[in-house]
């Protein structure tokens, strides 16, 4: 029993130091975890991927980039790109801008997908009747081919001191937390055990995730709707997907924004990939 309240109390003490850690601070944290974990994978190698980790699968992906599934989605993105007129929403009239994002503006946080969304009722579109929402479809493919023009860019994500701070934290205490039936947290698969196989996927490490996001995944082909459109989706589509996956309840878009919680973890998630290439969008398993 006295053992059992030492380490409680001990805990108790540790766990404020964890959020009191700087996002630079984490950042080199995470990066000298995986050196070590995976010696000699260069830190842009790490926007690929399980496929820098992971030999085999790396030649089974290049092959798919030779013929990249992923092309006729990011066709329709422009077009739908300059149908929707999304370049007068955006600095640089839209293009290569992805790799600023998420970022911390007017006192929140805004990430790619949040903007697009805000451009195109600001622009009149019914989002209803066009069948764009959140994560998938016709919505993911103008994000792609946004972040397609952002390709060879390094991932800049800004934390200012203060409420974008509390944000950050707030996404990185959603990434180290339990959850679900299964009591896994998004730490437990990407930091703890990336390289390790789950069924038949192998996990891919957290540092690099988000560069290639949106992605298509051969898991979502054959959704229902435009084929060519079917298997890509965001990474906050994927986010509740790993959800789903722990046994927890997915977050919904709500009053048609995205959910607090999946920003600031996509605020934080992203951070964590500064100084990485932006190779969106990718194919993924």
């Amino acid at each position: 029993m006295k053992k059992f309240i030492i380490a409680a109390m001990a805990m108790l003490i540790a766990a404020p130091m964890v959020s009191l850690a700087s996002p630079e601070s984490d950042l080199k944290k995470l990066q000298a975890h995986m050196f070590k974990k995976f010696p000699g994978v260069p830190l842009n190698e790490y926007g690929n991927g399980v496929y820098a980790i992971d030999k085999d699968r790396r030649v089974e992906w290049e092959a798919m980039e030779e013929f990249p599934p992923y092309e006729p989605a990011v066709d329709i993105g422009k077009k739908l790109f300059n149908k929707y007129k999304v370049a007068k929403c955006f600095p640089n009239k839209g293009i290569g801008i992805k790799q600023n994002y998420p970022m911390f503006k007017g006192g929140k946080v805004h990430t790619l997908e949040g903007d697009l969304m805000a451009c195109l009722k600001k622009n009149g579109v019914d989002t209803k009747k066009e069948k764009l929402k959140y994560g998938k479809g016709k919505f993911a493919a103008i994000a792609a081919y946004m972040a397609y023009t952002s390709r060879g860019k390094k991932t800049n994500v800004k934390v200012p001191a203060g409420a974008a701070t509390k944000i950050y934290n707030q996404g990185k205490r959603f990434f180290y937390a339990k959850r679900g039936q299964l009591n896994f947290s998004c730490a437990d698969c990407h930091v703890y055990n990336p390289g390790v196989m789950l069924r038949t996927m192998k996990l891919s490490p957290a540092l690099g995730q988000t560069s290639h996001f949106p992605v298509y995944r051969k898991k979502w082909q054959g959704g229902g709707g435009n084929p060519e459109l079917s298997g890509l989706g965001t990474v906050q589509r994927r986010y509740g997907g790993c959800n789903k996956m722990v046994r927890a309840k997915p977050l919904k878009p709500k009053d048609g924004k995205q959910h607090p919680d999946y920003v600031a973890l996509e605020y934080f998630h992203t951070y964590m990939s500064n100084g990485i290439a932006i190779n969106a969008p990718g194919v993924r398993q």
